[in-house]
């Protein structure tokens, strides 16, 4: 097999550290749901399901059908999915019939998928999405009342997974006067429930920072997403962390994701030469740089132009000019040793030095989850220890 340009490494250790600190934080009686949308928020789907059902993750939560269809082909029977976005009505059947679950926001939906489920003479697993103030999915509590009614009536072609919603601003602890009243909606509708004697399996509302920071939104089931990935969901919630820990300094959150490239090429450039596209960079003294078979084409941001770095012999290497569609430069002048193929640590560690998602980030304006998920799924991803 030919070799890509880069490659992605995916900690094993770390991913299980992680595991174990969510589990610290919510105690022993919710479910964790990973969600392991935006292929695993960059990681790779099939290598990211592999090493959470090796560390007791057997919940998976997912954006659409199609990334339902990719948890499905790589996790084991045991296993449950649960889509929490897009489900076109073509895709209803097969859902039912390999039993995905799925949120139902749009009442009307319920007649669509009560024939789907006739038809295969199987039930559905749904969950009710109600609407408590993010105003984005979510029944408004008419249709949600008619739904409670709606399901009661059809027992034999509905399983009642879940009651859910999603939570707005959970972010920031500032939030308090949009996140009480979110809650508090919640728990009213869990009481119309309790009041109509049908309870689903499973009440749930925490994302990753609701997880951490808000233990009466933990329920039956938690939704963690970026805190598995090794993130802190935010400054706030790293602070509350802290402060609960009796720590100034803690890092239970371990990244498990590395990603690396070879050096392609070497040259040397004279003072006064430009490098690379334009007149973006022109050397100020004689320069030996490294050429990296790495672009913007394959998720390295262009921002990073002229002022990211890279790891080489453990040591920052400064980019050079702009970042190209397939490659960039880097300056090497100050490195020793350096050869054809020699390794280049684009995120993660080597030596005593390391390049964090941040360090993309603050120069770029991009989110942590919007770099990581714009790595493309071309780029191979191996599982270490």
């Amino acid at each position: 097999m030919v070799r890509h340009s880069s490659y992605i490494e995916l900690s094993q250790s770390s991913l299980k550290k992680n595991i174990n600190f969510i589990r610290k934080k919510i105690g022993s009686h919710p479910k964790i749901s990973a969600v392991v949308k935006a292929n695993a928020y960059g990681h790779g789907i099939p290598q990211i399901v592999q090493m959470l059902e090796k560390c007791g993750v057997d919940y998976f939560a997912v954006a659409s059908a199609s990334e339902a269809e990719e948890v499905f082909q790589n996790c084991s029977e045991k296993s449950r999915i649960m889509i929490m976005g897009i489900l076109y009505d073509t895709d209803i059947e097969w859902a039912i019939e390999n039993g995905i679950e799925f949120y139902v926001f749009d009442y009307n939906r319920f007649q669509i998928v009560k024939e789907k489920s006739k038809k295969i003479g199987k039930p559905a697993i749904v969950h009710i999405e109600v609407e408590t103030g993010t105003n984005r999915t979510g029944m408004n509590w008419r249709d949600f009342k008619k739904a409670i009614t709606f399901l009661k009536k059809n027992k034999e072609l509905f399983t009642f997974q879940g009651v859910c919603t999603h939570l707005g601003g959970i972010e920031n602890i500032n939030n308090q006067f949009r996140i009480k009243p979110q809650i508090q909606k919640f728990n009213e509708a869990i009481k119309e429930l309790r009041k109509k004697k049908f309870m689903p399996t499973y009440r749930h509302m925490a994302c990753s920072a609701a997880a951490l920071a808000y233990p009466e939104t933990h329920y039956d089931l938690v939704r963690t997403g970026v805190v598995i990935y090794g993130f802190w969901p935010s400054p706030d919630t790293y602070h509350l962390h802290l402060q609960d820990s009796g720590k100034l300094k803690d890092s239970p959150l371990k990244r498990i994701i590395s990603w690396k490239t070879n050096v392609m090429d070497i040259k040397d450039v004279k003072e006064g030469e430009f490098i690379g596209y334009g007149t973006a960079y022109q050397a100020y003294r004689n320069l030996r740089i490294a050429v990296i078979p790495v672009g913007y084409s394959n998720g390295y941001p262009r921002g990073l132009s002229g002022k990211g770095y890279v790891l080489l012999k453990g040591k920052k290497a400064p980019i050079t000019g702009l970042i190209n569609m397939n490659l960039f430069m880097i300056d090497i002048t100050h490195i020793k040793d350096v050869q054809i193929g020699s390794e280049v640590v684009l995120l993660g560690k080597q030596g005593n030095n390391v390049i964090s998602v941040s360090s993309f980030t603050n120069f770029t304006n991009l989110l942590n989850n919007e770099m990581l998920s714009r790595l493309p799924a071309a780029i191979p991803r191996k599982i270490v220890s």
